[in-house]
């Protein structure tokens, strides 16, 4: 969706012209969460001149009470109107980044992190990091009280043509909400699993894309309640059947508009820039892992049998590894991540991966564990004699890897990852003092 920085006097027509009475003030906490400050149209100078304050000690990750007065500033590149909510008179969005009283950015903003490795980026000669998102998700059916069930309301595969339902509805009414609101959508279709959909939209900068992630997945929240079903973003809500990835398509491009991963005279006609991106991809691996797939239920989906990841590996060839590099050369020349699921914060997904690759490019990294064969027909032995390593297969142990690279962790800064690691550690203690139904059943009667 292309993105055009208004002025004031262009904001003020535009609430004037399509009676807009509502700001919606938006901002992503460290988790991932959108948070929200709604404001009547009264209040659009005030927002216009970075006056908008609220306590940030309420919000996760961010400060001590002490420190609480934050200020919102809006992004007005992010200006749109929501297709929705017109009895009310039309409202609109903005996201903003967060900063301190004194007006500096705040360390703690996963939106300003971002920011900040995209210059370290454009420090290095490189103009933007395009980033082109997979998100899946399930649609369950709701209770007379509203609440989600496990039921889905199809049995329909990959590609499907289903009957007329309401599964199939709803994901055309988020498309045409999606357009609306400026998404340029390239495929909306069913996915593998029963109740899973999945909807692609162009591809764009990294910041603007995470910025869509976040919109996306509030539109298809918004649209799904309003035909009585529950969306979740949730990895793997169901045992035996695929989760919900986020597949990430990545691109660097350079100063003169070309893709910086091509080569045209390579075998694989790919640049040395993408074999040593690739390269810092496959080192930080299992360190980033924590952060594009960040809590437990992650790693549920990131089992073999699945169609998700499991092994540390590339290819040009096959769909099996961590890293597909797609057919497409030229400009469309990609990496596509395929570990990252729709539960990760897409700014500090994005700026993680980026940093990573990045790393590749410092140290001229190799590429290693290139694997045209399909991996999970090796067994251990082939697999150990080609270098080729797991992923982490649990929060805790990813969190671990994450706490030895100083790269990865420096993708997040300081503040952003020491309350990453305590929020995520308290998450993984509290699910291994959880006692489940499978345990039960399992043990009660045995022991």
């Amino acid at each position: 969706m292309a993105r055009h920085l208004y002025t004031k006097d262009e904001i003020r027509q535009m609430v004037k012209d399509e009676d807009i009475r509502f700001l919606r003030v938006m901002f992503t906490d460290l988790l991932g969460t959108i948070k929200s400050v709604d404001l009547p149209v009264s209040q659009l100078d005030k927002l216009m001149d970075n006056k908008i304050m609220f306590d940030g000690s309420s919000i996760d990750g961010f400060v001590r009470i002490e420190e609480s007065d934050m200020y919102l500033y809006p992004d007005m590149s992010t200006w749109l109107v929501f297709p929705w909510g017109a009895d009310h008179g039309k409202v609109a969005r903005v996201i903003c980044s967060v900063h301190m009283t004194d007006g500096t950015p705040f360390s703690g903003d996963p939106r300003n992190n971002l920011k900040r490795v995209i210059k370290e980026m454009q420090k290095m000669g490189f103009k933007s990091f395009n980033i082109g998102p997979e998100p899946e998700f399930f649609l369950f059916k709701t209770d007379d009280n509203g609440n989600p069930t496990t039921k889905v309301n199809d049995s329909e595969n990959y590609f499907d043509m289903e009957p007329a339902d309401i599964g199939e509805d709803c994901r055309r009414d988020i498309v045409l909400a999606l357009e609306k609101m400026g998404f340029d959508v390239e495929a909306a279709h069913h996915e593998v699993a029963p109740g899973q959909h999945e909807v692609d939209f162009k591809y764009s900068n990294a910041l603007e894309a995470a910025d869509n992630i976040q919109t996306f997945k509030l539109v298809v929240k918004t649209i799904a309640k309003k035909y009585g079903l529950h969306a979740t973003f949730m990895p793997k809500p169901l045992s035996g059947i695929n989760g919900s990835g986020m597949h990430l398509n990545m691109s660097l491009f350079t100063q003169d508009g070309k893709n910086a991963f091509y080569d045209e005279n390579d075998k694989d006609q790919l640049s040395e820039t993408a074999y040593h991106f690739l390269g810092g991809l496959m080192k930080h691996a299992r360190s980033y892992t924590a952060i594009v797939n960040p809590i437990v239920n992650s790693y549920k989906r990131l089992v073999p049998g699945y169609e998700a990841p499991v092994y540390v590996a590339w290819s040009t060839s096959n769909r099996s590894p961590l890293v597909r590099i797609p057919n497409d050369r030229g400009m469309g020349t990609r990496l596509e991540l395929r570990s990252a699921d729709p539960a990760a914060n897409p700014y500090l997904a994005i700026a993680a991966v980026l940093e990573a690759g990045l790393d590749g490019l410092r140290n001229n990294l190799p590429p290693v564990h290139n694997v045209d064969e399909n991996i999970y027909d090796m067994t251990v032995k082939e697999r150990k004699s080609k270098g080729i390593v797991n992923l982490p297969d649990t929060l805790h142990s990813a969190l671990k890897d994450l706490a030895d690279d100083e790269v990865i962790k420096g993708s997040m800064g300081e503040h952003l990852y020491q309350s990453f690691e305590e929020a995520k550690t308290r998450e993984y203690d509290a699910y291994r003092a959880h006692v489940s139904d499978w345990e039960r059943q399992r043990y009660m009667e045995q022991y």
